[in-house]
């Protein structure tokens, strides 16, 4: 069968999840939302979400349209395609809807879900499905919509006339400027990720430390002003941004294995057929695992009574079912392409599975109370608070050991079953392999993403349940849904943090690919405007005179000096390393200033006698007020310096000077992002674990328990807000410099 008409399976596939997305929808929506008092919680909530998501979006559409003002000046001057400006708008445009609705989704869902509980028969079934599948609903939109965006651009390119190339070279041009529109899906994905993050951490930290520490309140307590702030910054955080955050991941991650496949195919001298095969292969992948997804979705249930190891093993059913249904649909699409080396890309397609399972489970084992390191946390709260954070800090820095060690002999076996060996020629060969073993990590991102919108969820669900007095029977069903949501947004942050290298590093690839064509396209500008000398199209590469395009990695990597003896790499890298602390301590210093105001405002309303009796109503409104200034203040500084340090460094170091700055990045940031995760999940999980009794230093309201939560607040902007931030930090630095890769030739040639 001919590429031309497997592809067509990507826009059916998008239509399938999103046809699937809305059914989940309606279903969620018929499911009934309990009294009246639930009604007007899960109210609230929604009214706050939606109010702070309209506030951010008129914030990011104004800084988006100046950029796309700036590309198209770039693209006016021919250091740029002209489709860039439009395409980067799209990509935004898609990365925010699919967290818009995912959260609109969530803040209808958790009540019902709270509601469903209530039933004494099979309540608890009946609320993990449907907060599952109320999580799915994120899940397909954004497989969807991604879908959607990409197969509907590569047609717009390859029969528009846009694209004057032809053969192979047309190929690495589209996919070149396809990958342009993930620069604004990873704008606005960090946007929604550090604004969501600020937001709902603010408000977390506000109601734990005043409502448990300092008046010994349950979670959710309904006189605690900043409870509805709390919920309110669930969704926005966890769902909003984390729908908007691995958007940009799926669609990078197919996007840049595309280009790869394009490029390998230039440099090895092949046929447009056989780079078609490698453009397409991504693409059908992600398709059919979005359908295979859907399935997965079905086999999620449980029975009355589970314990935390039967809930999780309910939730890995369909991960694990559709993983090994796309491993041995892999196959069959790579052979049905007819790829030569098809049996190893296979192999580089599993590996990308294998990875992610295995980051979850190390995720899982370092953040869930059922296993040691949460239950060594919790038992240091025993001498206090500072225990606590010290074993936390511990146990996050060495769960860094084992997803780095993953994603290192990942990548080796990745690149050694589509290259072969290591060599410069088969270099090509090998990151192309590299490119789709993400896509192979993320081709179940629709059953995944539906696991880590669950948490959120579950967490307003036990949030309504408590405020709406639904008794201890309910509550403890809702809790037993959070915890295992605690689990999951921590197994799905290393999941996303583990997909984010995988995809920089193919990011990284398309960086020298996209250099290509701008030193083609600055060659022209500059011959026509500056001089009648330089020529980048003929390029002097050891003795010997080569197009632009016929450059190998090795010729590239000689031409622009990019090798560890040239300052500008070590230097690069240097600034790479800092950007991620300099980024991290941005936010966390924004979470420190919103809380320290959400602190001071919940002492003041809790003053009242009234308020703290219950007999007058807190003033809700104003807490959620404080966190939405907070977050829109806030999220601007940290997420432009991902844009400005990238085009600064292009134009102060060049070229060399970029690379060392992505290759920095990676690696201080996954590490970090890793870190921060799972110490901020191992700590929150230590204090449920002291909340449900289960040992004999448990129990709330106590003094153990106060230390935990001092924990578990250092935790939340780890988790939260700065730790999930910095994997969208990493990818977009790298697409910034791959979209402004005309200003490096441009300063590095002239």
């Amino acid at each position: 069968m001919s590429p031309q008409t497997l592809f067509w399976i990507v826009p059916a596939a998008s239509l399938v999840a999103l046809a699937f997305a809305a059914k989940f929808y309606c279903g969620m929506k018929k499911a009934d939302e309990g009294t009246d008092r639930m009604k007007e919680i899960a109210g609230y909530v929604r009214e706050g979400a939606m109010a702070y998501l309209k506030q951010q979006y008129k914030i990011v559409t104004l800084i988006f349209i100046i950029l796309a003002i700036v590309f198209a000046v770039m693209a006016f001057y021919n250091l740029q395609n002209k489709i860039v400006p439009v395409a980067f708008l799209t990509g935004g445009f898609f990365s925010g809807l699919a967290g818009f609705i995912g959260m609109k989704t969530a803040t209808y869902a958790s009540g019902r879900v709270a509601q469903a509980c209530r039933d004494e028969e099979d309540g608890l079934n009946k609320g993990l499905q449907l907060a599952f599948r109320s999580g799915a609903v994120l899940g397909l939109t954004v497989v969807g919509f991604g879908l959607l965006d990409i197969s509907a651009w590569y047609l717009i390119l390859d029969n528009t006339g846009l694209i004057e190339a032809e053969g192979v070279s047309k190929l690495v041009e589209i996919t070149t400027i396809m990958l342009t529109f993930g620069m604004g899906a990873s704008l606005q994905a960090l946007f929604a990720r550090v604004g969501g993050g600020i937001y709902t951490k603010a408000a977390d930290v506000g109601a734990d430390l005043v409502g448990k520490t300092e008046y010994h309140f349950n979670e959710d307590d309904p006189r605690n002003p900043a409870t509805i702030a709390d919920n309110v910054g669930d969704n926005v955080g966890d769902v909003a941004g984390m729908g908007a955050d691995l958007y940009e991941s799926y669609a990078g991650s197919i996007l840049a294995s595309a280009a790869l496949g394009a490029a390998a195919t230039a440099v090895a001298g092949g046929s447009y057929d056989e780079g078609l095969k490698l453009v397409m292969a991504p693409m059908i992948i992600g398709a059919i695992g979005t359908i295979l997804s859907v399935l997965g979705i079905f086999t999620v249930r449980t029975k009355q009574g589970a314990t935390q190891s039967m809930l999780m093993a309910a939730l890995n059913k369909g991960i694990n079912f559709s993983g090994v249904l796309i491993a041995l649909a892999a196959a069959g699409v790579l052979y049905t392409l007819g790829i030569q080396n098809w049996l190893g890309l296979w192999g580089s397609i599993v590996i990308g599975l294998l990875v992610g399972i295995l980051i979850g489970k190390v995720t899982e084992y370092y953040t869930s109370f059922e296993y040691k390191p949460v239950k060594f946390i919790a038992e240091n709260a025993t001498t206090g608070p500072a225990t606590v954070i010290i074993s936390g800090i511990g146990v996050g820095m060495i769960s860094t050991c084992w997803p780095v060690i993953f994603i290192v002999l990942g990548t080796i076996g990745a690149y050694i079953c589509a290259a072969g060996a290591f060599s410069a020629d088969s270099m090509s060969m090998g990151l192309y392999g590299i490119g789709i073993a993400a896509v192979g990590m993320l081709s179940t991102l629709g059953l995944t993403l539906a696991t880590d919108a669950y948490g959120p969820i579950s967490d307003n669900a036990g949030g309504n349940a408590e405020m709406s007095n639904l008794g201890e029977s309910v509550r403890s069903r809702t809790d037993a849904l959070d915890a295992l949501g605690n689990t999951t947004a921590a197994t799905g942050k290393g999941f996303a943090i583990g997909s984010a290298a995988l995809t920089a590093l193919a990011l990284l690839a398309s960086y020298i690919e996209e250099i290509k064509i701008a030193a083609a396209r600055v060659g022209e500008f500059s011959l026509n405007c500056f001089s009648d000398t330089l020529n980048a199209h003929q390029l002097n590469i050891a003795g010997q005179t080569k197009d632009v395009m016929d450059l190998t990695i090795a010729d590239f990597m000689q031409l622009f000096e990019v090798n560890l003896m040239n300052p500008k790499v070590l230097l690069g890298i240097f600034i790479g390393a800092m950007l991620s602390f300099l980024f991290c301590g941005l936010t966390m210093n924004a979470v420190g200033r919103a809380a320290k105001s959400m602190v001071e405002e919940v002492r003041r309303q809790l003053s009242d006698k009234d308020v703290f009796e219950g007999k007058k109503k807190a003033d809700y409104a104003r807490c959620v007020g404080i966190s939405t200034q907070g977050a829109q203040r806030e999220m601007i500084v940290p997420s432009m310096i991902a844009v400005i340090v990238p085009i600064a460094t292009g134009l102060i170091m060049g070229v060399p000077g970029v690379f060392g700055l992505l290759a920095g990045g990676l690696a201080g940031g996954f590490v970090l992002a890793i870190f921060m995760a799972n110490s901020g999940g191992a700590w929150d999980n230590a204090k449920k674990y002291i909340e449900t009794g289960d040992a004999p230093f448990c129990g709330k309201h106590t003094a153990i328990h106060d230390a935990s939560v001092v924990g578990d607040t250092v935790g939340d902007p780890f988790k939260d807000t700065s730790g999930p931030s910095l994997n969208i930090l990493i990818k977009l630095m790298s697409m910034v410099s791959i979209v402004t890769a005309g200003l490096n030739v441009a300063f590095s040639l002239l």
